[in-house]
């Protein structure tokens, strides 16, 4: 196995992380892929069978993300990695103004420096270790069209994503050293289980806040847009396959469904024009 095509991507038991492990184990791919419980490595093992290698790991424990760097050193001799995915997240909703900073505080632990604790531990495997072999490997950072285009009621997911994506220019610039490219790919709405979780999601501790009516229709509109008009994860899994392996890829790559409608026209639009449209939207304009 050692010539093998060696990926590590992190949250993989469901979702864009399935999805990618997917596509890149069907083309071919071994990918090592992050879970925190034991049960989802078994299932995944059984889905993928040999393609793919489990590491239990939260990205948030930076002794576990760097006992994984090791093990995976370690199955994969002297060749670098072709690249490493940095899928794992979570959605923190609720208006800023009222948004415990414990949970602002996990939001960015989560999207924002634990990316950077994974990129940090798993480095020498992608080509600044220079006693390694083979072509220097790929940073695929996933972010999502919320870091440019602003969501209200989960203003800490954009903010963290926006930071993600501020870290990954900087990156690419830096890594130039080494010959090391990121990518930076923004979905728009997915079909994932993240959804269903929102919908059951307790946002109750707004309830007493002006924002309750405009938090449940939110809670209402998302779950709807993601299953009626969400992309397969499969989609997603597709867009990181071309990042890895193509040539020259982009530095950003944004897969969205109903492309004009929910990317192009909103960067088109005057900022104040397009808040406005968003506010109504969501029930936040002052009656």
């Amino acid at each position: 196995m050692a010539n093998s095509k060696d990926v590590v991507v992190t949250g993989v038991s469901s979702g864009i992380g399935w999805g990618t492990t997917k596509i890149l184990i069907s083309k071919g791919f071994r990918v090592f892929g992050s879970v925190r419980k034991q049960a989802d490595a078994d299932r995944l093992q059984s889905e993928f069978g040999n393609g793919f290698v489990p590491l239990l790991m939260d990205i948030t424990d930076a002794d576990a993300v760097h006992q994984a760097a090791q093990k995976v050193g370690s199955m994969i001799g002297d060749r670098n990695l072709v690249g490493l995915v940095n899928n794992a997240g979570i959605v923190v909703s609720g208006p800023l103004l009222y948004l415990r900073l414990s949970e602002y505080r996990r939001q960015l632990e989560v999207n924002m420096i634990s990316p950077l604790v994974v990129i940090q531990a798993f480095a020498p495997l992608l080509g600044t270790d220079k006693k390694r072999q083979g072509p220097t490997g790929r940073i695929v950072n996933i972010s999502s069209t919320g870091a440019r285009v602003a969501i209200p009621l989960i203003g800490a997911y954009s903010s963290s994503k926006a930071g993600l994506e501020g870290m990954s220019d900087a990156l690419r610039q830096e890594l130039m050293l080494f010959g090391i490219d990121v990518v930076i790919i923004e979905p728009g709405t997915v079909n994932t289980a993240m959804y269903n979780k929102g919908e059951k999601e307790d946002l109750s501790e707004f309830a007493q806040t002006e924002y309750w009516e405009a938090v449940q229709n939110f809670q209402k509109f998302i779950v709807a847009e993601a299953r009626n008009n969400g992309l397969p994860p499969e989609r997603l899994g597709e867009a990181v396959h071309v990042a890895l392996s193509t040539a020259k890829p982009k530095a950003r790559y944004a897969v969205v469904p109903q492309r004009f409608k929910n990317w192009t026209l909103p960067r088109l639009l005057p900022v104040r024009m397009l808040d406005a449209a968003i506010a109504k939207q969501m029930g936040l304009k002052k009656p």
